[in-house]
């Protein structure tokens, strides 16, 4: 083979190659139970904040936070943040409420926050995956969350939940 075709095939190589990673790349998590139980449960929590607001959106907060109930369960939980990356509230991690959250990354480098917020902002709703640890615990897992758009107190935000798949 000469130096041309040999270049040509490993363009077209190369080209295959790309085509076919993107193909598997995933831009939400497999069709599961679980992940069918995540949308449910944020779309439930959004539609309460939302018939409590403007008045009262917060005081859902005291009701997510509850263990064993049907907004926390296992390693599940509710997380909520505005538009600009403050942290409204967070059931796994309560010390990082009323942080601001916008440069957080995590294990890999990814901004999570940044990532919420642009699936929020292009989409209304949609997955974002990262590397996240499960609650008690510091390693981090690779974690699926849902985030939907959201009115807090007459502001835009989001609020989200999860799972980790393995």
């Amino acid at each position: 083979m000469n130096g041309k075709a040999l270049s040509a095939g490993l363009f077209v190589l190369a080209g295959l190659l790309g085509i076919s990673s993107a193909a598997f790349s995933q831009q939400s998590p497999r069709d599961s139970v679980k992940a069918k139980q995540i949308v449910a449960l944020v779309e439930k929590a959004a539609a309460l904040i939302e018939s409590r607001c403007p008045l009262a959106c917060r005081s859902a907060f005291s009701e997510f936070r509850n263990g064993g109930s049907e907004w926390r369960t296992g390693d599940t939980y509710l997380f909520l943040a505005d538009m600009k990356g403050i942290s409204l509230f967070n059931a796994g991690f309560p010390n990082i409420e009323g942080t601001d959250v916008s440069r957080l990354k995590d294990a890999n480098g990814k901004l999570i926050n940044v990532e919420l917020v642009k699936v929020v902002q292009s989409k209304g709703a949609g997955w974002v995956d990262y590397m996240w640890p499960k609650p008690g615990q510091t390693q981090a897992s690779q974690k699926w969350s849902y985030v939907k758009a959201a009115m807090v107190d007459g502001a835009p935000a989001y609020i989200g939940a999860g799972f980790y798949p393995e």
